[in-house]
């Protein structure tokens, strides 16, 4: 969605091409895919958290039909400023390597596409990938985020590709 904009519902949910296949890569390589998301939505009552659980269920269903999976989703459903879970701040990031003890910093990658999510992985000591994604529906915020980023896409197909040529060796 560009920016401002929210997916409020299953329907408007729609995988961007590639994205399963490089879930799927990911998940057959042996790596845990973890979601980290601000919904800030839900606070602005523009959807519910049932619905925000209709739409990630909806979301691993599309995955589901091409044979790939997320092993854990994460979100802050709160206004910014309130809380210390709505990225860049580390709440969910930290409570996501709790809950997955071989998971660290050190080797992890965080994949967005704002200057959110890299600012997050950098306060961590996370690797980065910025997704650049259409400008028109590119977040304020994104030439900074490009700036800060250890790497950056053209999607996230690209890059799993590359990476995992470049981590398996081939």
């Amino acid at each position: 969605m560009p920016e401002g904009r929210y997916v409020s519902s299953a329907d408007e949910l729609i995988l961007l091409p590639g994205v399963a296949s490089a879930i799927a890569r990911l998940n057959q390589a042996g790596m845990k895919v973890i979601i980290v998301t601000n919904q800030r939505g839900v606070s602005l009552g523009l959807y519910s958290e049932e619905q925000l659980h209709t739409i990630h269920r909806h979301l691993r269903s599309l995955l589901a039909d091409e044979n790939a999976y997320i092993d854990a989703i994460y979100f802050c459903p709160h206004a910014r400023d309130t809380c210390n879970c709505r990225k860049p701040l580390p709440g969910m990031l930290l409570q996501a390597f709790k809950d997955f003890p071989g998971a660290a910093p050190e080797n992890s990658l965080l994949i967005g596409d704002s200057l959110t999510d890299i600012q997050a992985g950098v306060h961590l000591g996370i690797p980065t990938v910025l997704v650049d994604s259409d400008p028109a529906t590119q977040a304020l915020g994104t030439d900074r985020a490009r700036e800060l980023a250890m790497f950056t896409a053209p999607s996230l197909a690209a890059f799993t590709v590359d990476f995992l040529a470049a981590k398996l060796g081939g």
